[in-house]
């Protein structure tokens, strides 16, 4: 079995995957709280901003993705989706206009956000011609993923109350300065092979997949749940259950970084038990995960239950993304968007069915939802062929 090489490219990759993933962690979680007492908008138009920046992602990044798939070098269309998440950054430091915010704004972010399926694809390209273990180096650079998001939301939130979102922001934008340079110095240019005649039917073909349909609605009640999960805790855990505010920011902090072991543990099994029983194993995680939110209501308790949320997506984190590239051959981008887009439809659909539910029938029941969600994501992901 070929082994992964650790020379100066594969840390570059580690390292901007590791910045990348710092860079969105700082704006992500606050976000809301800049629309808010920024921005001064109401909650609806809060939700709203969401809707429109996950609906303009998803139609950006599959243009780039069939773009990068069939011409051009990925390297510099990665560096020129990372200087787009560089100007979004801009414009939020300086910006209170929240038309701009959702124009401009909205479309670098769609652009600058479409960088990390293209770092990820160019990581697979890259390890496919050196002959290394791409599930292995797949899963520690999701794991550097975790790692920002161990890191990023409590460095965000301290740098927007104690020093404003202004130099918030513009932490992000020096971020985004720093990995732009290791792109441009150290990762390669991997030349885009010429497909055969028969494989460029692969984009048509690759949806009209039973397998690739199956696995992408299960990715997106997945991501669904878990965003549901995202949303609606902090509210939960202090007007339901009466307990303390930060211990949301703590139940996030543990399940990010119990994902890096259970994601380098995934990337080190799955050449023994496969891709589709390590991805049955997480999703069952995520029910009992969701099962127990329903069932327990005390600290003790939610800590615990953090394992398996660590084990749910730590997983399909790390395997999903791999899953997708590996039925849909010779689409890296292709697939590794598909993915990300499963995600962001799931960010809309999370968004949409936390609030009716919270709005009609309160917090609690959200949790119902995404256990029934997560069960139905099972049936499908086991209806998926093994690769």
């Amino acid at each position: 079995m070929p082994k992964p090489r650790f020379n100066r490219i594969y840390v570059t990759f580690l390292v901007v995957s590791l910045l990348c993933g710092v860079a969105g962690a700082l704006q992500a979680p606050t976000l809301s709280l800049f629309l808010t007492n920024e921005v001064k908008v109401r909650p609806l138009w809060v939700g709203f901003f969401y809707t429109v920046n996950a609906i303009a992602g998803i139609a950006i990044s599959f243009l780039l993705a069939n773009r990068s798939d069939n011409k051009g070098d990925r390297r510099k269309l990665l560096m020129f989706c990372c200087l787009m998440a560089l100007g979004n950054s801009l414009v939020f430091a300086f910006s209170r206009d929240y038309l701009v915010l959702i124009t401009v704004g909205v479309l670098l972010a769609a652009i600058g956000n479409a960088s990390m399926p293209q770092l990820f694809a160019l990581a697979r390209e890259h390890a496919d011609r050196s002959a290394s273990e791409v599930v292995m180096f797949s899963s520690m650079m999701r794991a550097m993923l975790s790692l920002a998001w161990v890191l990023g939301p409590p460095l965000s939130f301290m740098l927007a109350l104690n020093y404003g979102f202004t130099p918030m922001y513009l932490s992000a934008a020096a971020v985004f300065v720093g990995s732009i340079l290791m792109i441009l110095f150290f990762l390669p240019s991997v030349p885009r092979l010429e497909q055969p005649v028969d494989e460029k039917v692969v984009p048509v073909s690759a949806w009209r997949n039973k397998d690739v349909r199956l696995l992408f609605f299960s990715s997106l009640l997945m991501w669904t749940c878990n965003i549901m999960y995202v949303i609606d805790m902090p509210l939960y855990i202090t007007s339901d259950l009466d307990l303390p505010e930060g211990l949301a920011g703590l139940l996030m902090g543990t399940a990010a970084g119990l994902e890096i072991p259970a994601m380098l543990l995934a990337g080190y099994l799955v050449k023994r038990t496969g891709k589709r029983k390590l991805m049955l194993y997480a999703v069952a995680s995520g029910v009992i995960f969701y099962a127990g939110l329903v069932a327990f209501q005390f600290k003790a308790a939610l800590m615990i239950l953090q394992l398996f949320n660590a084990i749910f997506i730590g997983i399909v984190a790390g395997i999903g993304m791999l899953y997708f590239q590996d039925l849909m051959p010779g689409r890296a981008g292709s697939a590794t968007t598909l993915f990300t887009n499963s995600i962001s439809t799931g960010v809309i659909c999370a968004g949409l069915l936390q609030g009716f539910i919270v709005e009609n029938f309160g917090h609690y029941p959200v949790y119902w939802a995404a256990t029934g969600l997560a069960v139905v994501a099972l049936g499908l992901m086991y209806k998926v062929k093994d690769v």
